[in-house]
């Protein structure tokens, strides 16, 4: 059996440059402040319950459902609405596009053949 004990300690360095990063630091503090608000915190779980049905949806190739795609609009108009929230939400795209990032490349160098939507 292969140590890994170079990819570990290499996993906790990343770790750590991840939560140094002024990215993190944004995200973590927006998202700290937003969910302070129970109603942000309400709507912002609706919303990313619906976000995922509708992610999955696609993923399978199927249609999405009218009312699902209605509700996910509405929900993201009100949300924008609050820059708080708005400034959050765009923390946390960043940041899912930089572990994005860090997954397509630990994928590369592990050579597997991952064919996901948006990467």
């Amino acid at each position: 059996m292969m140590d890994n004990a170079a990819v570990h300690a290499a996993t906790e360095q990343l770790t750590e440059a991840i939560r140094e990063s002024e990215e993190y630091r944004q995200y973590k503090a927006l998202k700290d402040a937003v969910m302070e608000n129970e109603t942000n915190r309400a709507l912002l779980k609706e919303y990313q319950r619906t976000q995922t049905r509708l992610q999955m949806v696609a993923v399978a190739g199927r249609d999405a459902d009218s009312d699902d795609v209605e509700r996910f609009n509405k929900l993201s108009a009100l949300l924008y609405m609050n820059s708080d929230v708005a400034q959050y939400l765009m923390a946390q795209m960043r940041m899912q596009q930089l572990t994005g990032e860090v997954f397509q490349s630990v994928a590369k160098a592990a050579e597997l053949d991952l064919d996901l939507p948006g990467m």
